[in-house]
């Protein structure tokens, strides 16, 4: 018989083994204190002999209805978990979660295909949390349909899932303030509209056109800001890129500046990614910060600081924490999450 068609040890195989009822191997694995040293090390050796793996996972899961693991339902790449600063420091606070609580991790990629709602149903998880996606995406019903907690990251609003988010409107509007002090020609540096990834740029942006809601917020936000100091949102070139890459930002505005023609002295990054891309290319071209180019973040990383970069201040760790409790079926924190506006060397005073 090969080993692939061996049949799995049981814990009745290791009772017979070890002459012992089953019940009393049970207490040996599950209650050690209930049961006699002897007894203890018999069902040790027999186990040891028979080769047993202890018990069924799988098995365990439906007799319980608990996989002891959360859900991360996420609609990027699987790699930009761990290599995007921001998406990391928001599962390092699921992760927490998980440790305190003794629960695994699972991460469920989509690929805005129709199999992602039943992969989203059908993972062995007791809640879910979700990386922010589109409003129309079908696997937020699909994981609601299941009873599970559930949680999103951003938005979109979704009955039966808890939104954890910082107020991305209000906050752009007050980046907009901070960063548009002595400028005259506003550009944008945004995320992608929706799931597509499709890059675009130009005047004017229809903001209905941007699915993503943290991107549709942070965009309007943005104009209410610039509106209010008096600038046009149809005179306000707008950059959708495709990913949240510096390399990406870097490339695109390193073109704006050469062969756009764009007129640009004032730069609202989405992330402080993207932000520290346009510093590189604006170094690069000879532009001066602040003094001839005013550039902001998003996020206030590791990065922003070093960059001595103005920047929109938020935890994504501890909006990754209170989406784990959730998910865990546990009290959460306070759903909204604060921020505040850091104000450093890259913006005009």
């Amino acid at each position: 018989m090969t080993k692939q068609n061996q049949r799995r040890v049981t814990l009745r195989d290791v009772a017979n083994e070890a002459g012992l009822s089953v019940m009393t191997v049970s207490y040996a694995f599950n209650n050690p204190d209930r049961v006699s040293e002897e007894s203890l090390q018999r069902v040790l050796n027999a186990s040891k002999v028979l080769g047993y793996a202890g018990k069924n996972p799988w098995a365990t899961s439906l007799r319980t209805g608990k996989s002891n693991s959360l859900g991360v339902v996420f609609g990027e790449h699987l790699t930009y978990a761990f290599s995007d600063p921001q998406a990391s420091e928001f599962l390092a606070g699921v992760a927490s979660i998980c440790v305190e609580r003794h629960l695994g991790l699972t991460f469920i990629p989509t690929e805005g295909t129709p199999g992602d709602a039943s992969r989203v149903s059908e993972a062995a998880v007791d809640g879910y949390v979700f990386w922010t996606t589109v409003m129309d995406d079908p696997t937020l019903g699909a994981a609601v349909r299941t009873g599970r907690p559930c949680a999103i990251q951003g938005g979109p609003e979704y009955d039966g899932i808890v939104r954890v988010r910082a107020d991305d409107r209000a906050a752009a509007r007050a980046m907009s303030t901070t960063s548009l002090k002595g400028t005259s020609h506003p550009v944008i540096v945004s995320f992608s509209l929706d799931h597509t990834r499709t890059p675009s740029q130009g005047y004017g942006l229809d903001i209905t056109e941007a699915k993503l809601p943290v991107t549709q917020d942070r965009l309007q936000g943005f104009r209410e800001g610039l509106e209010a100091a008096g600038f046009n949102w149809s005179d306000v070139y707008v950059i959708a890129l495709s990913r949240n890459l510096r390399t990406e930002a870097k490339t695109t505005f390193d073109l704006l500046l050469k062969e756009a023609q764009i007129p640009v002295d004032a730069v609202l990054c989405m992330s402080d990614e993207l932000a520290v891309g346009v510093l590189e290319t604006a170094s690069e071209n000879g532009r001066v910060v602040p003094n001839s180019l005013s550039v902001s973040g998003w996020d206030d990383g590791p990065a922003a600081a070093a960059e001595g970069l103005t920047t929109l201040r938020q935890s994504l760790y501890e909006q990754g924490r209170t989406c784990g409790q959730i998910a865990a079926g546990l009290t959460a924190d306070q759903p909204q999450a604060s921020w505040s506006v850091i104000e450093r060397q890259s913006t005009r005073r």
